[in-house]
């Protein structure tokens, strides 16, 4: 129902924007110098107000019609229903039976009888949008058609609504990066007064499950082992992925021919769009043995899962975002650098190392940078090659683990949201959204400075 609404909303806001495009043709034709806009300008006008309102009418619709239904169902949850329950949980249990799904133990005849009311009500809320989101764009179609005259400045009236509807876009991103850090704060906050900050922050042991038994004085959340395993699978990283990306780059931009180039390129935008699964996978059966038995001839403690293997792995897989950026940054090289670099008679390889790689450095380090934090959140190819207990060692053949893998561990376990190991989640990904925030404006400030070098 919600489509047919939405695709006739569409056809009204294309058929109120022809109407002002024929308009404005007629404003033309009966005297060119009195029409202040183009007839596509009238008709973008037009469209913009049609459709623009009824788009966030239906955006908002979509996103709260949820949770109202759900807060109007609730109160009508009878209290013999409840027996101690948050009416959110019964809600839950009502909608799995409303949805077809399955539901543990018998469904009473209360319990069918709301699921079935919960279906009329969603029944009705896509009528409901439906038909509103379609007359808001008749209406808005309707009232713009109105004041569509030879005089009006079509152009400027746009223009002001789209410098509206980015400053929108903009301050949306802004107020969710706010919100996503505040929530983090204060479920950290709430961690804190459960465990000491110098304790998770100089922490040498991370068991957040050794004493659940005991109590939560003896959980041991100490950071030290967590980062160091995460610093160490990046730095492994970006050893792979740093100079084979950089290196293959420098080829495709500057010794590649056409024919070579037109194959490369798409080769290692594939393997960018591999699953990280399928990466994590690789690592496992594939690398992580070979790691340990190459580690056993040759004398050292291996173990089979290994920082080193989820390392490479993770190179190989950073490899293509590497390259690519790097690609941009050498194309946009002007070309007369390396003519004035051949005049003066360097060679290809000269021009290459004194000429294009510094011109281009400030894009190879934001391609760094964006390699590394990209390092930082990956989870499935750590889980799958390095393990999942904390290990403070520096050692690249034992097993460690990351930030992001106790994130998770912590938040799909059966444990209560109100625990220690469930909030210490929240407080690993502050530290891990610090971290990457800190690295980001170092690179930033590292790019501003060369960027007035070479521009």
């Amino acid at each position: 129902m919600i489509e047919y609404g939405a695709s006739a909303a569409l056809v009204a806001g294309v058929g109120s924007s022809h109407l002002a495009y024929r308009r404005g043709r007629s404003f033309v034709a009966d005297d060119p110098r009195a029409a202040e806009a183009k007839p596509s300008q009238y008709a973008l006008f037009v469209g913009l107000c049609a459709s623009l309102p009824a788009a966030g009418f239906l955006l908002a619709a979509l996103l709260f019609d949820g949770s109202l239904i759900a807060w109007i169902l609730q109160r009508r949850i009878p209290a013999e229903m409840l027996q101690g329950e948050p009416p959110s949980l019964v809600f839950g249990r009502i909608a799995a039976i409303a949805a077809g799904g399955q539901v543990f133990g018998e469904v009473s005849a209360q319990e069918q009888a709301l699921a079935d009311r919960l279906v009329q009500l969603q029944i009705w809320a896509e009528r409901v949008i439906a038909l509103a989101t379609f007359a808001l764009a008749l209406a808005g179609g309707g009232l713009a058609l109105r004041v569509v005259r030879p005089r009006l400045r079509a152009r400027q009236h746009s223009e002001a609504i789209l410098r509206g509807l980015l400053f929108l876009c903009a301050a949306i991103a802004t107020i969710i990066t706010i919100a996503i850090v505040a929530a983090l704060t204060g479920e950290a906050v709430r961690f804190f007064t459960m465990v000491a900050p110098h304790e998770f922050f100089f922490g040498l042991s991370w068991a957040p499950d050794s004493g659940l038994e005991q109590g939560a004085r003896d959980l041991q959340f100490g950071l030290v082992p967590v980062l160091l395993g995460s610093l160490l699978i990046t730095l492994i990283a970006m050893a792979v992925a740093v100079p084979v990306g950089i290196l293959s780059a420098i080829y495709m931009s500057e010794f590649a021919p056409q024919r070579v180039r037109a194959v490369a390129k798409p080769v290692l935008e594939i393997l960018a769009g591999v699953p990280t699964v399928v990466y994590g996978f690789f690592a496992a059966i594939l690398v992580a043995p070979v790691v340990a038995d190459l580690g056993q001839v040759l004398g050292f403690d291996t173990s089979h899962q290994s920082a080193l293997a989820a390392g490479v792995v993770m190179g190989v897989m950073i490899i293509p975002f590497v390259s690519s950026l790097s690609d941009d940054a050498f194309d946009a090289v002007p070309q007369r650098l390396r003519d004035g670099a051949y005049t003066l008679g360097a060679t290809q390889g000269e021009t290459i190392l004194k000429v294009v790689l510094p011109a281009a450095s400030p894009g190879l380090l934001s391609a760094i940078v964006l390699a590394v934090s990209r390092a930082l959140g990956e989870t499935m190819i750590v889980v799958m090659a390095a393990g999942l207990y904390a290990n403070l060692t520096f050692n690249p053949l034992q097993g460690v683990t990351t930030i992001t893998v106790q994130i998770t561990t912590a938040l799909t376990g059966d444990q209560p949201f109100d625990s220690p190991f469930t909030l210490s989640a929240f407080s690993l990904a502050l530290t891990l959204f610090v971290l990457t925030f800190a690295l980001n404006f170092l690179g930033l400030q590292v790019l501003k400075r060369y960027q007035e070098d070479y521009e």
